[in-house]
Protein backbone atom coordinates (compact mmCIF):
# COMPACT_ATOMS: atom_id res chain seq x y z
CA UNK A 1 0.00 0.00 0.00
CA UNK A 2 1.78 3.15 -1.35
CA UNK A 3 -0.17 6.15 0.60
CA UNK A 4 -0.52 4.59 3.60
CA UNK A 5 3.40 5.78 4.56
CA UNK A 6 5.03 9.14 4.33
CA UNK A 7 8.29 10.06 2.77
CA UNK A 8 10.40 10.99 5.51
CA UNK A 9 12.99 12.24 2.68
CA UNK A 10 12.15 16.26 2.18
CA UNK A 11 15.28 16.51 -0.32
CA UNK A 12 13.95 13.85 -2.69
CA UNK A 13 13.35 16.75 -5.57
CA UNK A 14 16.10 19.24 -4.70
CA UNK A 15 19.46 19.24 -6.63
CA UNK A 16 22.09 18.17 -4.50
CA UNK A 17 24.22 21.56 -4.74
CA UNK A 18 21.12 22.66 -2.09
CA UNK A 19 20.62 19.59 -0.19
CA UNK A 20 21.45 20.11 3.44
CA UNK A 21 24.50 18.55 4.53
CA UNK A 22 23.06 15.64 7.53
CA UNK A 23 24.57 14.82 10.50
CA UNK A 24 24.29 12.25 13.03
CA UNK A 25 21.56 14.08 14.41
CA UNK A 26 19.67 15.93 11.63
CA UNK A 27 21.16 18.41 9.16
CA UNK A 28 24.36 20.27 9.82
CA UNK A 29 24.28 24.61 9.76
CA UNK A 30 20.73 24.94 9.77
CA UNK A 31 20.01 28.31 12.45
CA UNK A 32 18.14 26.83 15.71
CA UNK A 33 14.53 28.30 16.36
CA UNK A 34 15.83 30.67 19.03
CA UNK A 35 17.75 31.92 16.09
CA UNK A 36 15.20 32.35 14.02
CA UNK A 37 12.68 33.96 16.31
CA UNK A 38 15.90 36.28 17.12
CA UNK A 39 16.27 36.94 13.85
CA UNK A 40 12.79 37.62 13.11
CA UNK A 41 12.34 40.40 16.30
CA UNK A 42 15.39 42.22 14.42
CA UNK A 43 13.96 42.51 11.35
CA UNK A 44 10.96 43.36 12.77
CA UNK A 45 12.61 46.27 14.71
CA UNK A 46 14.94 47.81 11.76
CA UNK A 47 11.88 47.89 9.37
CA UNK A 48 10.30 50.14 12.28
CA UNK A 49 12.95 52.11 12.55
CA UNK A 50 13.49 52.66 8.72
CA UNK A 51 9.76 53.61 8.22
CA UNK A 52 10.00 55.79 11.38
CA UNK A 53 13.22 57.65 9.66
CA UNK A 54 11.56 57.88 6.56
CA UNK A 55 8.09 59.35 7.76
CA UNK A 56 10.45 61.84 10.02
CA UNK A 57 12.51 62.91 7.64
CA UNK A 58 9.13 63.73 5.01
CA UNK A 59 7.82 65.26 7.70
CA UNK A 60 10.90 67.68 7.90
CA UNK A 61 10.47 68.18 4.13
CA UNK A 62 6.94 68.85 4.49
CA UNK A 63 7.89 71.45 7.22
CA UNK A 64 10.44 73.44 5.13
CA UNK A 65 8.20 72.97 1.91
CA UNK A 66 5.38 74.81 3.53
Amino acid sequence: MDGLNSNLNLNEGAPPRVMPRIGEWGPLEVPATRAKRRMRWWTILILVGVVAALVGYGYWMYTLVR
